[in-house]
């Protein structure tokens, strides 16, 4: 089922709600004149978020929380109820990336990814049920990325995060239904990579994402768009749809060109001061290429 209220007078919470993706849904709800309970470890750029939603018309709440940890997302759910009295729609949107080739991401970084993209999500997802359960239906979103659905060559374990985000979201939506409960909807989310900052590190340092690259708001719609008419899954914007399509015919070839791709990618970032560790490995990779 959708919302059980009007987007004017629901209360969403979102967590990597401080910029990105979870920023553009938390101002595209409170256009809709919507409450948001906004999420993430830095509490400036929340506080900066906040003010831009009420400036729009909808109230706003900050929670700083660290998705990793189960007892903070917990917190986040109780204080959303304790403040405006109830939970009706959840986004899982926090996340980070390492890039790199698999044996090469240093293990503390493969850790994080697993920590934020796929733990966080299902602390999230545990966390709000209940809530929304109490409160008589909602609608609970996870961002699990296109790569959710094909894999990338350097994106491994953040592949393997999204890709364990849409089958947890999957196994949890059956058993809603196995056990009864139809006034819950479980949404996932498959966009291309944005144009806002994501933590994807190689060797330690930031890099952008490779093409196509979209514009934060193109998911944020949809994800606005789920809370309102719910479905098992979407993907949001024209590029990733792209991606699905293209992938399937010959993942082999596509996995060529998007590790070209990439290459490039990673050049341009360490221009403006990326990790040469990545270079290394990519070319290691043209120098000896074999699937």
């Amino acid at each position: 089922m959708a919302l059980t209220r009007p987007l004017s007078e629901a209360v969403v919470v979102i967590t990597g709600a401080s910029s990105g993706t979870g920023a553009a849904t938390a101002l595209e709800l409170a256009r809709s004149g919507g409450t948001v309970v906004l999420a993430a470890r830095g509490e400036p750029a929340l506080d900066a978020v906040a003010e831009r939603c009420r400036a729009f018309g909808g109230e706003a709440a900050v929670v700083p929380t660290d998705v990793t940890d189960p007892v903070a997302v917990e917190r986040l759910a109780e204080t959303a109820v304790a403040v405006f009295g109830r939970l009706d729609g959840w986004v899982n949107n926090a996340a980070t990336g390492a890039v790199g080739l698999f044996e090469e991401i240093p293990l503390a970084q493969l850790r994080r990814v697993i920590e934020v993209n796929l733990l966080g999500a299902a602390y999230g997802m545990r966390a709000a049920l209940p809530h929304l359960r109490a409160g008589g239906g909602g609608v609970l979103v996870n961002n699990a990325s296109a790569l959710a659905a094909i894999a990338m060559p350097y994106q491994s374990i953040y592949n393997a995060a999204k890709q364990g985000v849409r089958g947890l979201a999957d196994t949890v939506r059956q058993e809603l239904r196995v056990t009864g409960e139809r006034r819950i909807a479980i949404c996932t989310v498959l966009p291309a990579g944005t144009s806002a900052p994501l933590r994807r590190y190689a060797a330690g340092r930031r890099i952008a994402p490779p093409p196509p690259v979209q514009p934060p708001e193109v998911a944020a719609h949809t994800i606005v768009r789920l809370l309102t008419r719910p479905r098992r899954e979407a993907y949001a914007g024209g590029a990733a749809a792209l991606l699905r399509f293209t992938w399937r015919p010959a993942p082999i070839q596509i996995a060529d060109r998007r590790a070209a791709t990439l290459r490039v990618s990673a050049m341009l970032g360490l221009a403006a001061g990326t990790a040469a560790g990545t270079i290394a490995a990519v070319t290691r990779h043209a120098r000896s290429r074999r699937w």
